[in-house]
């Protein structure tokens, strides 16, 4: 079966002049192939002989031409002529938490809001509107039937958080209180806004409340609805390692008395921790999805990072993802590239102190600790962005700093922006950065066109393409699935150690630390009064230093060499925390 895809977002067949019906040989033989309809190309999918010459003429890389297995079988969902079908679906585990695991446009929401009853899957004919009759008539036979006839009579309560909180406010105009006490009338009283730190916002209005803050409110009202299956896509964005976890436990406490929860996550240390099974989303990003078999949870991660799906008979990716086994070394041979001073700096009603450190060259220094306790401030005063307090603090390096919140009030494409940065190295980013960061299709886009994950890939690379000595960069892994972050994290490592350069990294994926990082620095403190950084550490020290603190401890996964969180209350938890080895015993 062979499908065929328009990105019409990309396509701009006025500049081109509709190059791909000029070029395409079904055409110049007298078929229609391609044809031009409501101002867009339309490739017929029965005449398609897969040749690939549209796909490579198209200025913008709008098409995607896909040969599929027969046994992929018929679309449980497709968005429209020439658009994305997703194959197969998921079936939620009473009593259990079902994981969605996949790279981003690949089809994790459209299950989920299908399994919601948020959309009514049309079965491949996107020409009409089915009604949930017709879709349990086409499950007839399967499990899926009764779940959709109770779908259907209403006998199924379900509860949906959705991905993008930040919209909320558009929505409903009032406080968190309010919004809370609509599904709750005793939600102030919840014990459950307490374990998520919202008590101290339920007065403000959603519009002047931070992501992470949107976030744990958005949470709390999914988890205080009376449902049998709970659905939270990608329910840790905006939250620090620390809350992260409070809500891994709180989801986690869902499922007691046969509730069910699906979740998508993007952390895989926190998905790994949460789920008791997953399915991994594979196929061509904005293109076609296609649904695994249910698999235990660290067989299904295991085998997505390895790139081979056995039961499916399937790869999913070129080269496997493998954690280094060993422990990172405590003493690094580089000599020192900077000493800095102990720090202090007053903003508001915040304050922070950093003891005095220094960082060596060719080493990545990992940042981590709760949100709004100084790690931004910290690397914005090594940056040169703001001064210290307590001392004068200047630096003759060569410094280049990707900075935590993005603008994209550039007036041109992302080609433009990056011809016009200085000390950029030209052959770096070519050989090190563009095809890992996947730019190409990019370039001719406007940068005040990016989405957040667009413009995050832009941001990290341009900092890294630049030649410096000293590299910080602010949450480089925020609005990334999970193979954006692995490819990330191996650009800045890779970059790195090609330069001999430094790298401070503040990040809140505990894969992504461990995956790039030589040493760690630990922030401490309350969230947005104070803060306090010790001195840089080695890993072991201080990831086992910031563990105790979560009352977390993880092991190594012994075939890919990952961190895994051990389950609360299971003998190797237990054993770790009685010994005091909290990080990979």
């Amino acid at each position: 079966m062979r499908i065929a895809v328009l990105d019409r977002k990309k396509c701009k067949p006025k500049k081109c002049g509709f190059v791909c019906i000029k070029f395409c040989p079904g055409v110049r033989m007298g078929e229609e192939t391609i044809i031009e309809k409501g101002n867009f190309p339309f490739i017929s999918e029965d005449l398609c002989t897969g040749c690939g010459i549209c796909v490579n003429k198209c200025p913008f890389g709008a098409i995607t031409i896909v040969n599929l297995p027969e046994e992929t079988g018929k679309p449980i969902h497709q968005f429209g002529a020439n658009s994305f079908r997703l194959f197969g679906l998921p079936f939620p585990r009473q009593g259990s938490v079902l994981g969605f695991i996949g790279a981003n446009g690949i089809g994790k929401t459209t299950a989920m809001r299908i399994l919601a009853g948020d959309l009514i899957p049309n079965m491949g004919d996107f020409e009409s509107e089915k009604t949930l009759d017709e879709v349990t008539e086409s499950f007839r036979g399967t499990e899926f039937q009764s779940y959709f006839e109770k779908l259907r009579d209403k006998k199924v309560i379900v509860s949906f958080k959705p991905q993008n909180v930040e919209l909320i406010p558009k929505f409903f105009d009032g406080t968190a209180r309010q919004l809370l006490e609509k599904v709750d009338g005793k939600a102030v009283e919840s014990k459950l806004a307490g374990e998520l730190e919202i008590t101290g916002v339920l007065d403000k209005n959603l519009s002047n409340l931070s992501g992470g803050e949107l976030q744990r409110v958005a949470i709390v009202a999914a988890a205080l609805k009376e449902a049998d299956i709970y659905f939270f896509d990608e329910p840790t964005s905006y939250l620090d390692v620390s809350q992260r976890l409070k809500i891994a436990r709180v989801l986690r406490m869902l499922t007691e008395n046969g509730k069910s929860v699906v979740l998508i996550e993007h952390d895989l240390a926190i998905l790994d921790y949460l789920s008791d099974f997953v399915r991994v989303f594979f196929g061509k990003e904005g293109a076609f999805g296609v649904v695994s078999a249910e698999k235990s949870v660290r067989l299904g991660i295991n085998e997505y990072l390895l790139g081979f799906l056995r039961d499916e008979n399937t790869r999913v990716r070129e080269r496997a993802v493998k954690f280094e086994v060993r422990a990172p070394p405590s003493e690094w041979a580089g000599a020192n590239l900077l000493d800095y001073p102990a720090l202090e700096k007053k903003l508001g009603g915040f304050s922070l102190k950093v003891e005095s450190g220094s960082v060596r060259r060719g080493e990545v220094v990992g940042i981590l600790g709760p949100n709004a306790t100084g790690k931004s401030t910290f690397v914005k005063m090594l940056a040169g962005e703001i001064a210290p307090d307590n001392t004068e603090f200047k630096s003759d390096l060569k410094i280049s700093y990707k900075p935590q919140y993005l603008k994209s009030d550039f007036d041109g494409t992302v080609r433009d922006f990056i011809a016009c940065q200085g000390d950029f190295e030209k052959d770096v980013f070519e050989s090190e950065i563009k095809n890992q960061m996947n730019l190409d299709v990019l370039m001719d886009v406007k940068m005040n066109d990016l989405s957040g994950g667009q413009l995050q890939r832009v941001a990290v690379s341009v900092a890294m393409a630049k030649k410096a000595d000293l590299y910080l960069l602010d949450e480089p892994s925020a609005f990334f699935d999970i193979d954006q972050r692995l490819e990330v994290a191996g650009v800045i490592r890779r970059v790195t150690e090609k330069r001999g350069s430094t790298t401070l990294v503040v990040d809140h994926d505990i894969l992504v630390i461990d995956f790039i990082s030589d040493r760690l620095l630990n922030f401490s403190g309350e969230s947005s009064k104070q803060g306090f950084a010790s001195k840089i550490t080695d890993m072991r020290t201080g990831m086992n230093s910031f563990l105790k603190e979560m009352s977390v401890t993880f092991r190594r996964d012994q075939q890919t060499g990952r961190p895994r969180a051990n389950k609360p209350g299971s003998q190797l938890d237990s054993g770790q925390k009685s010994s005091g080895e909290y990080y990979y015993k």
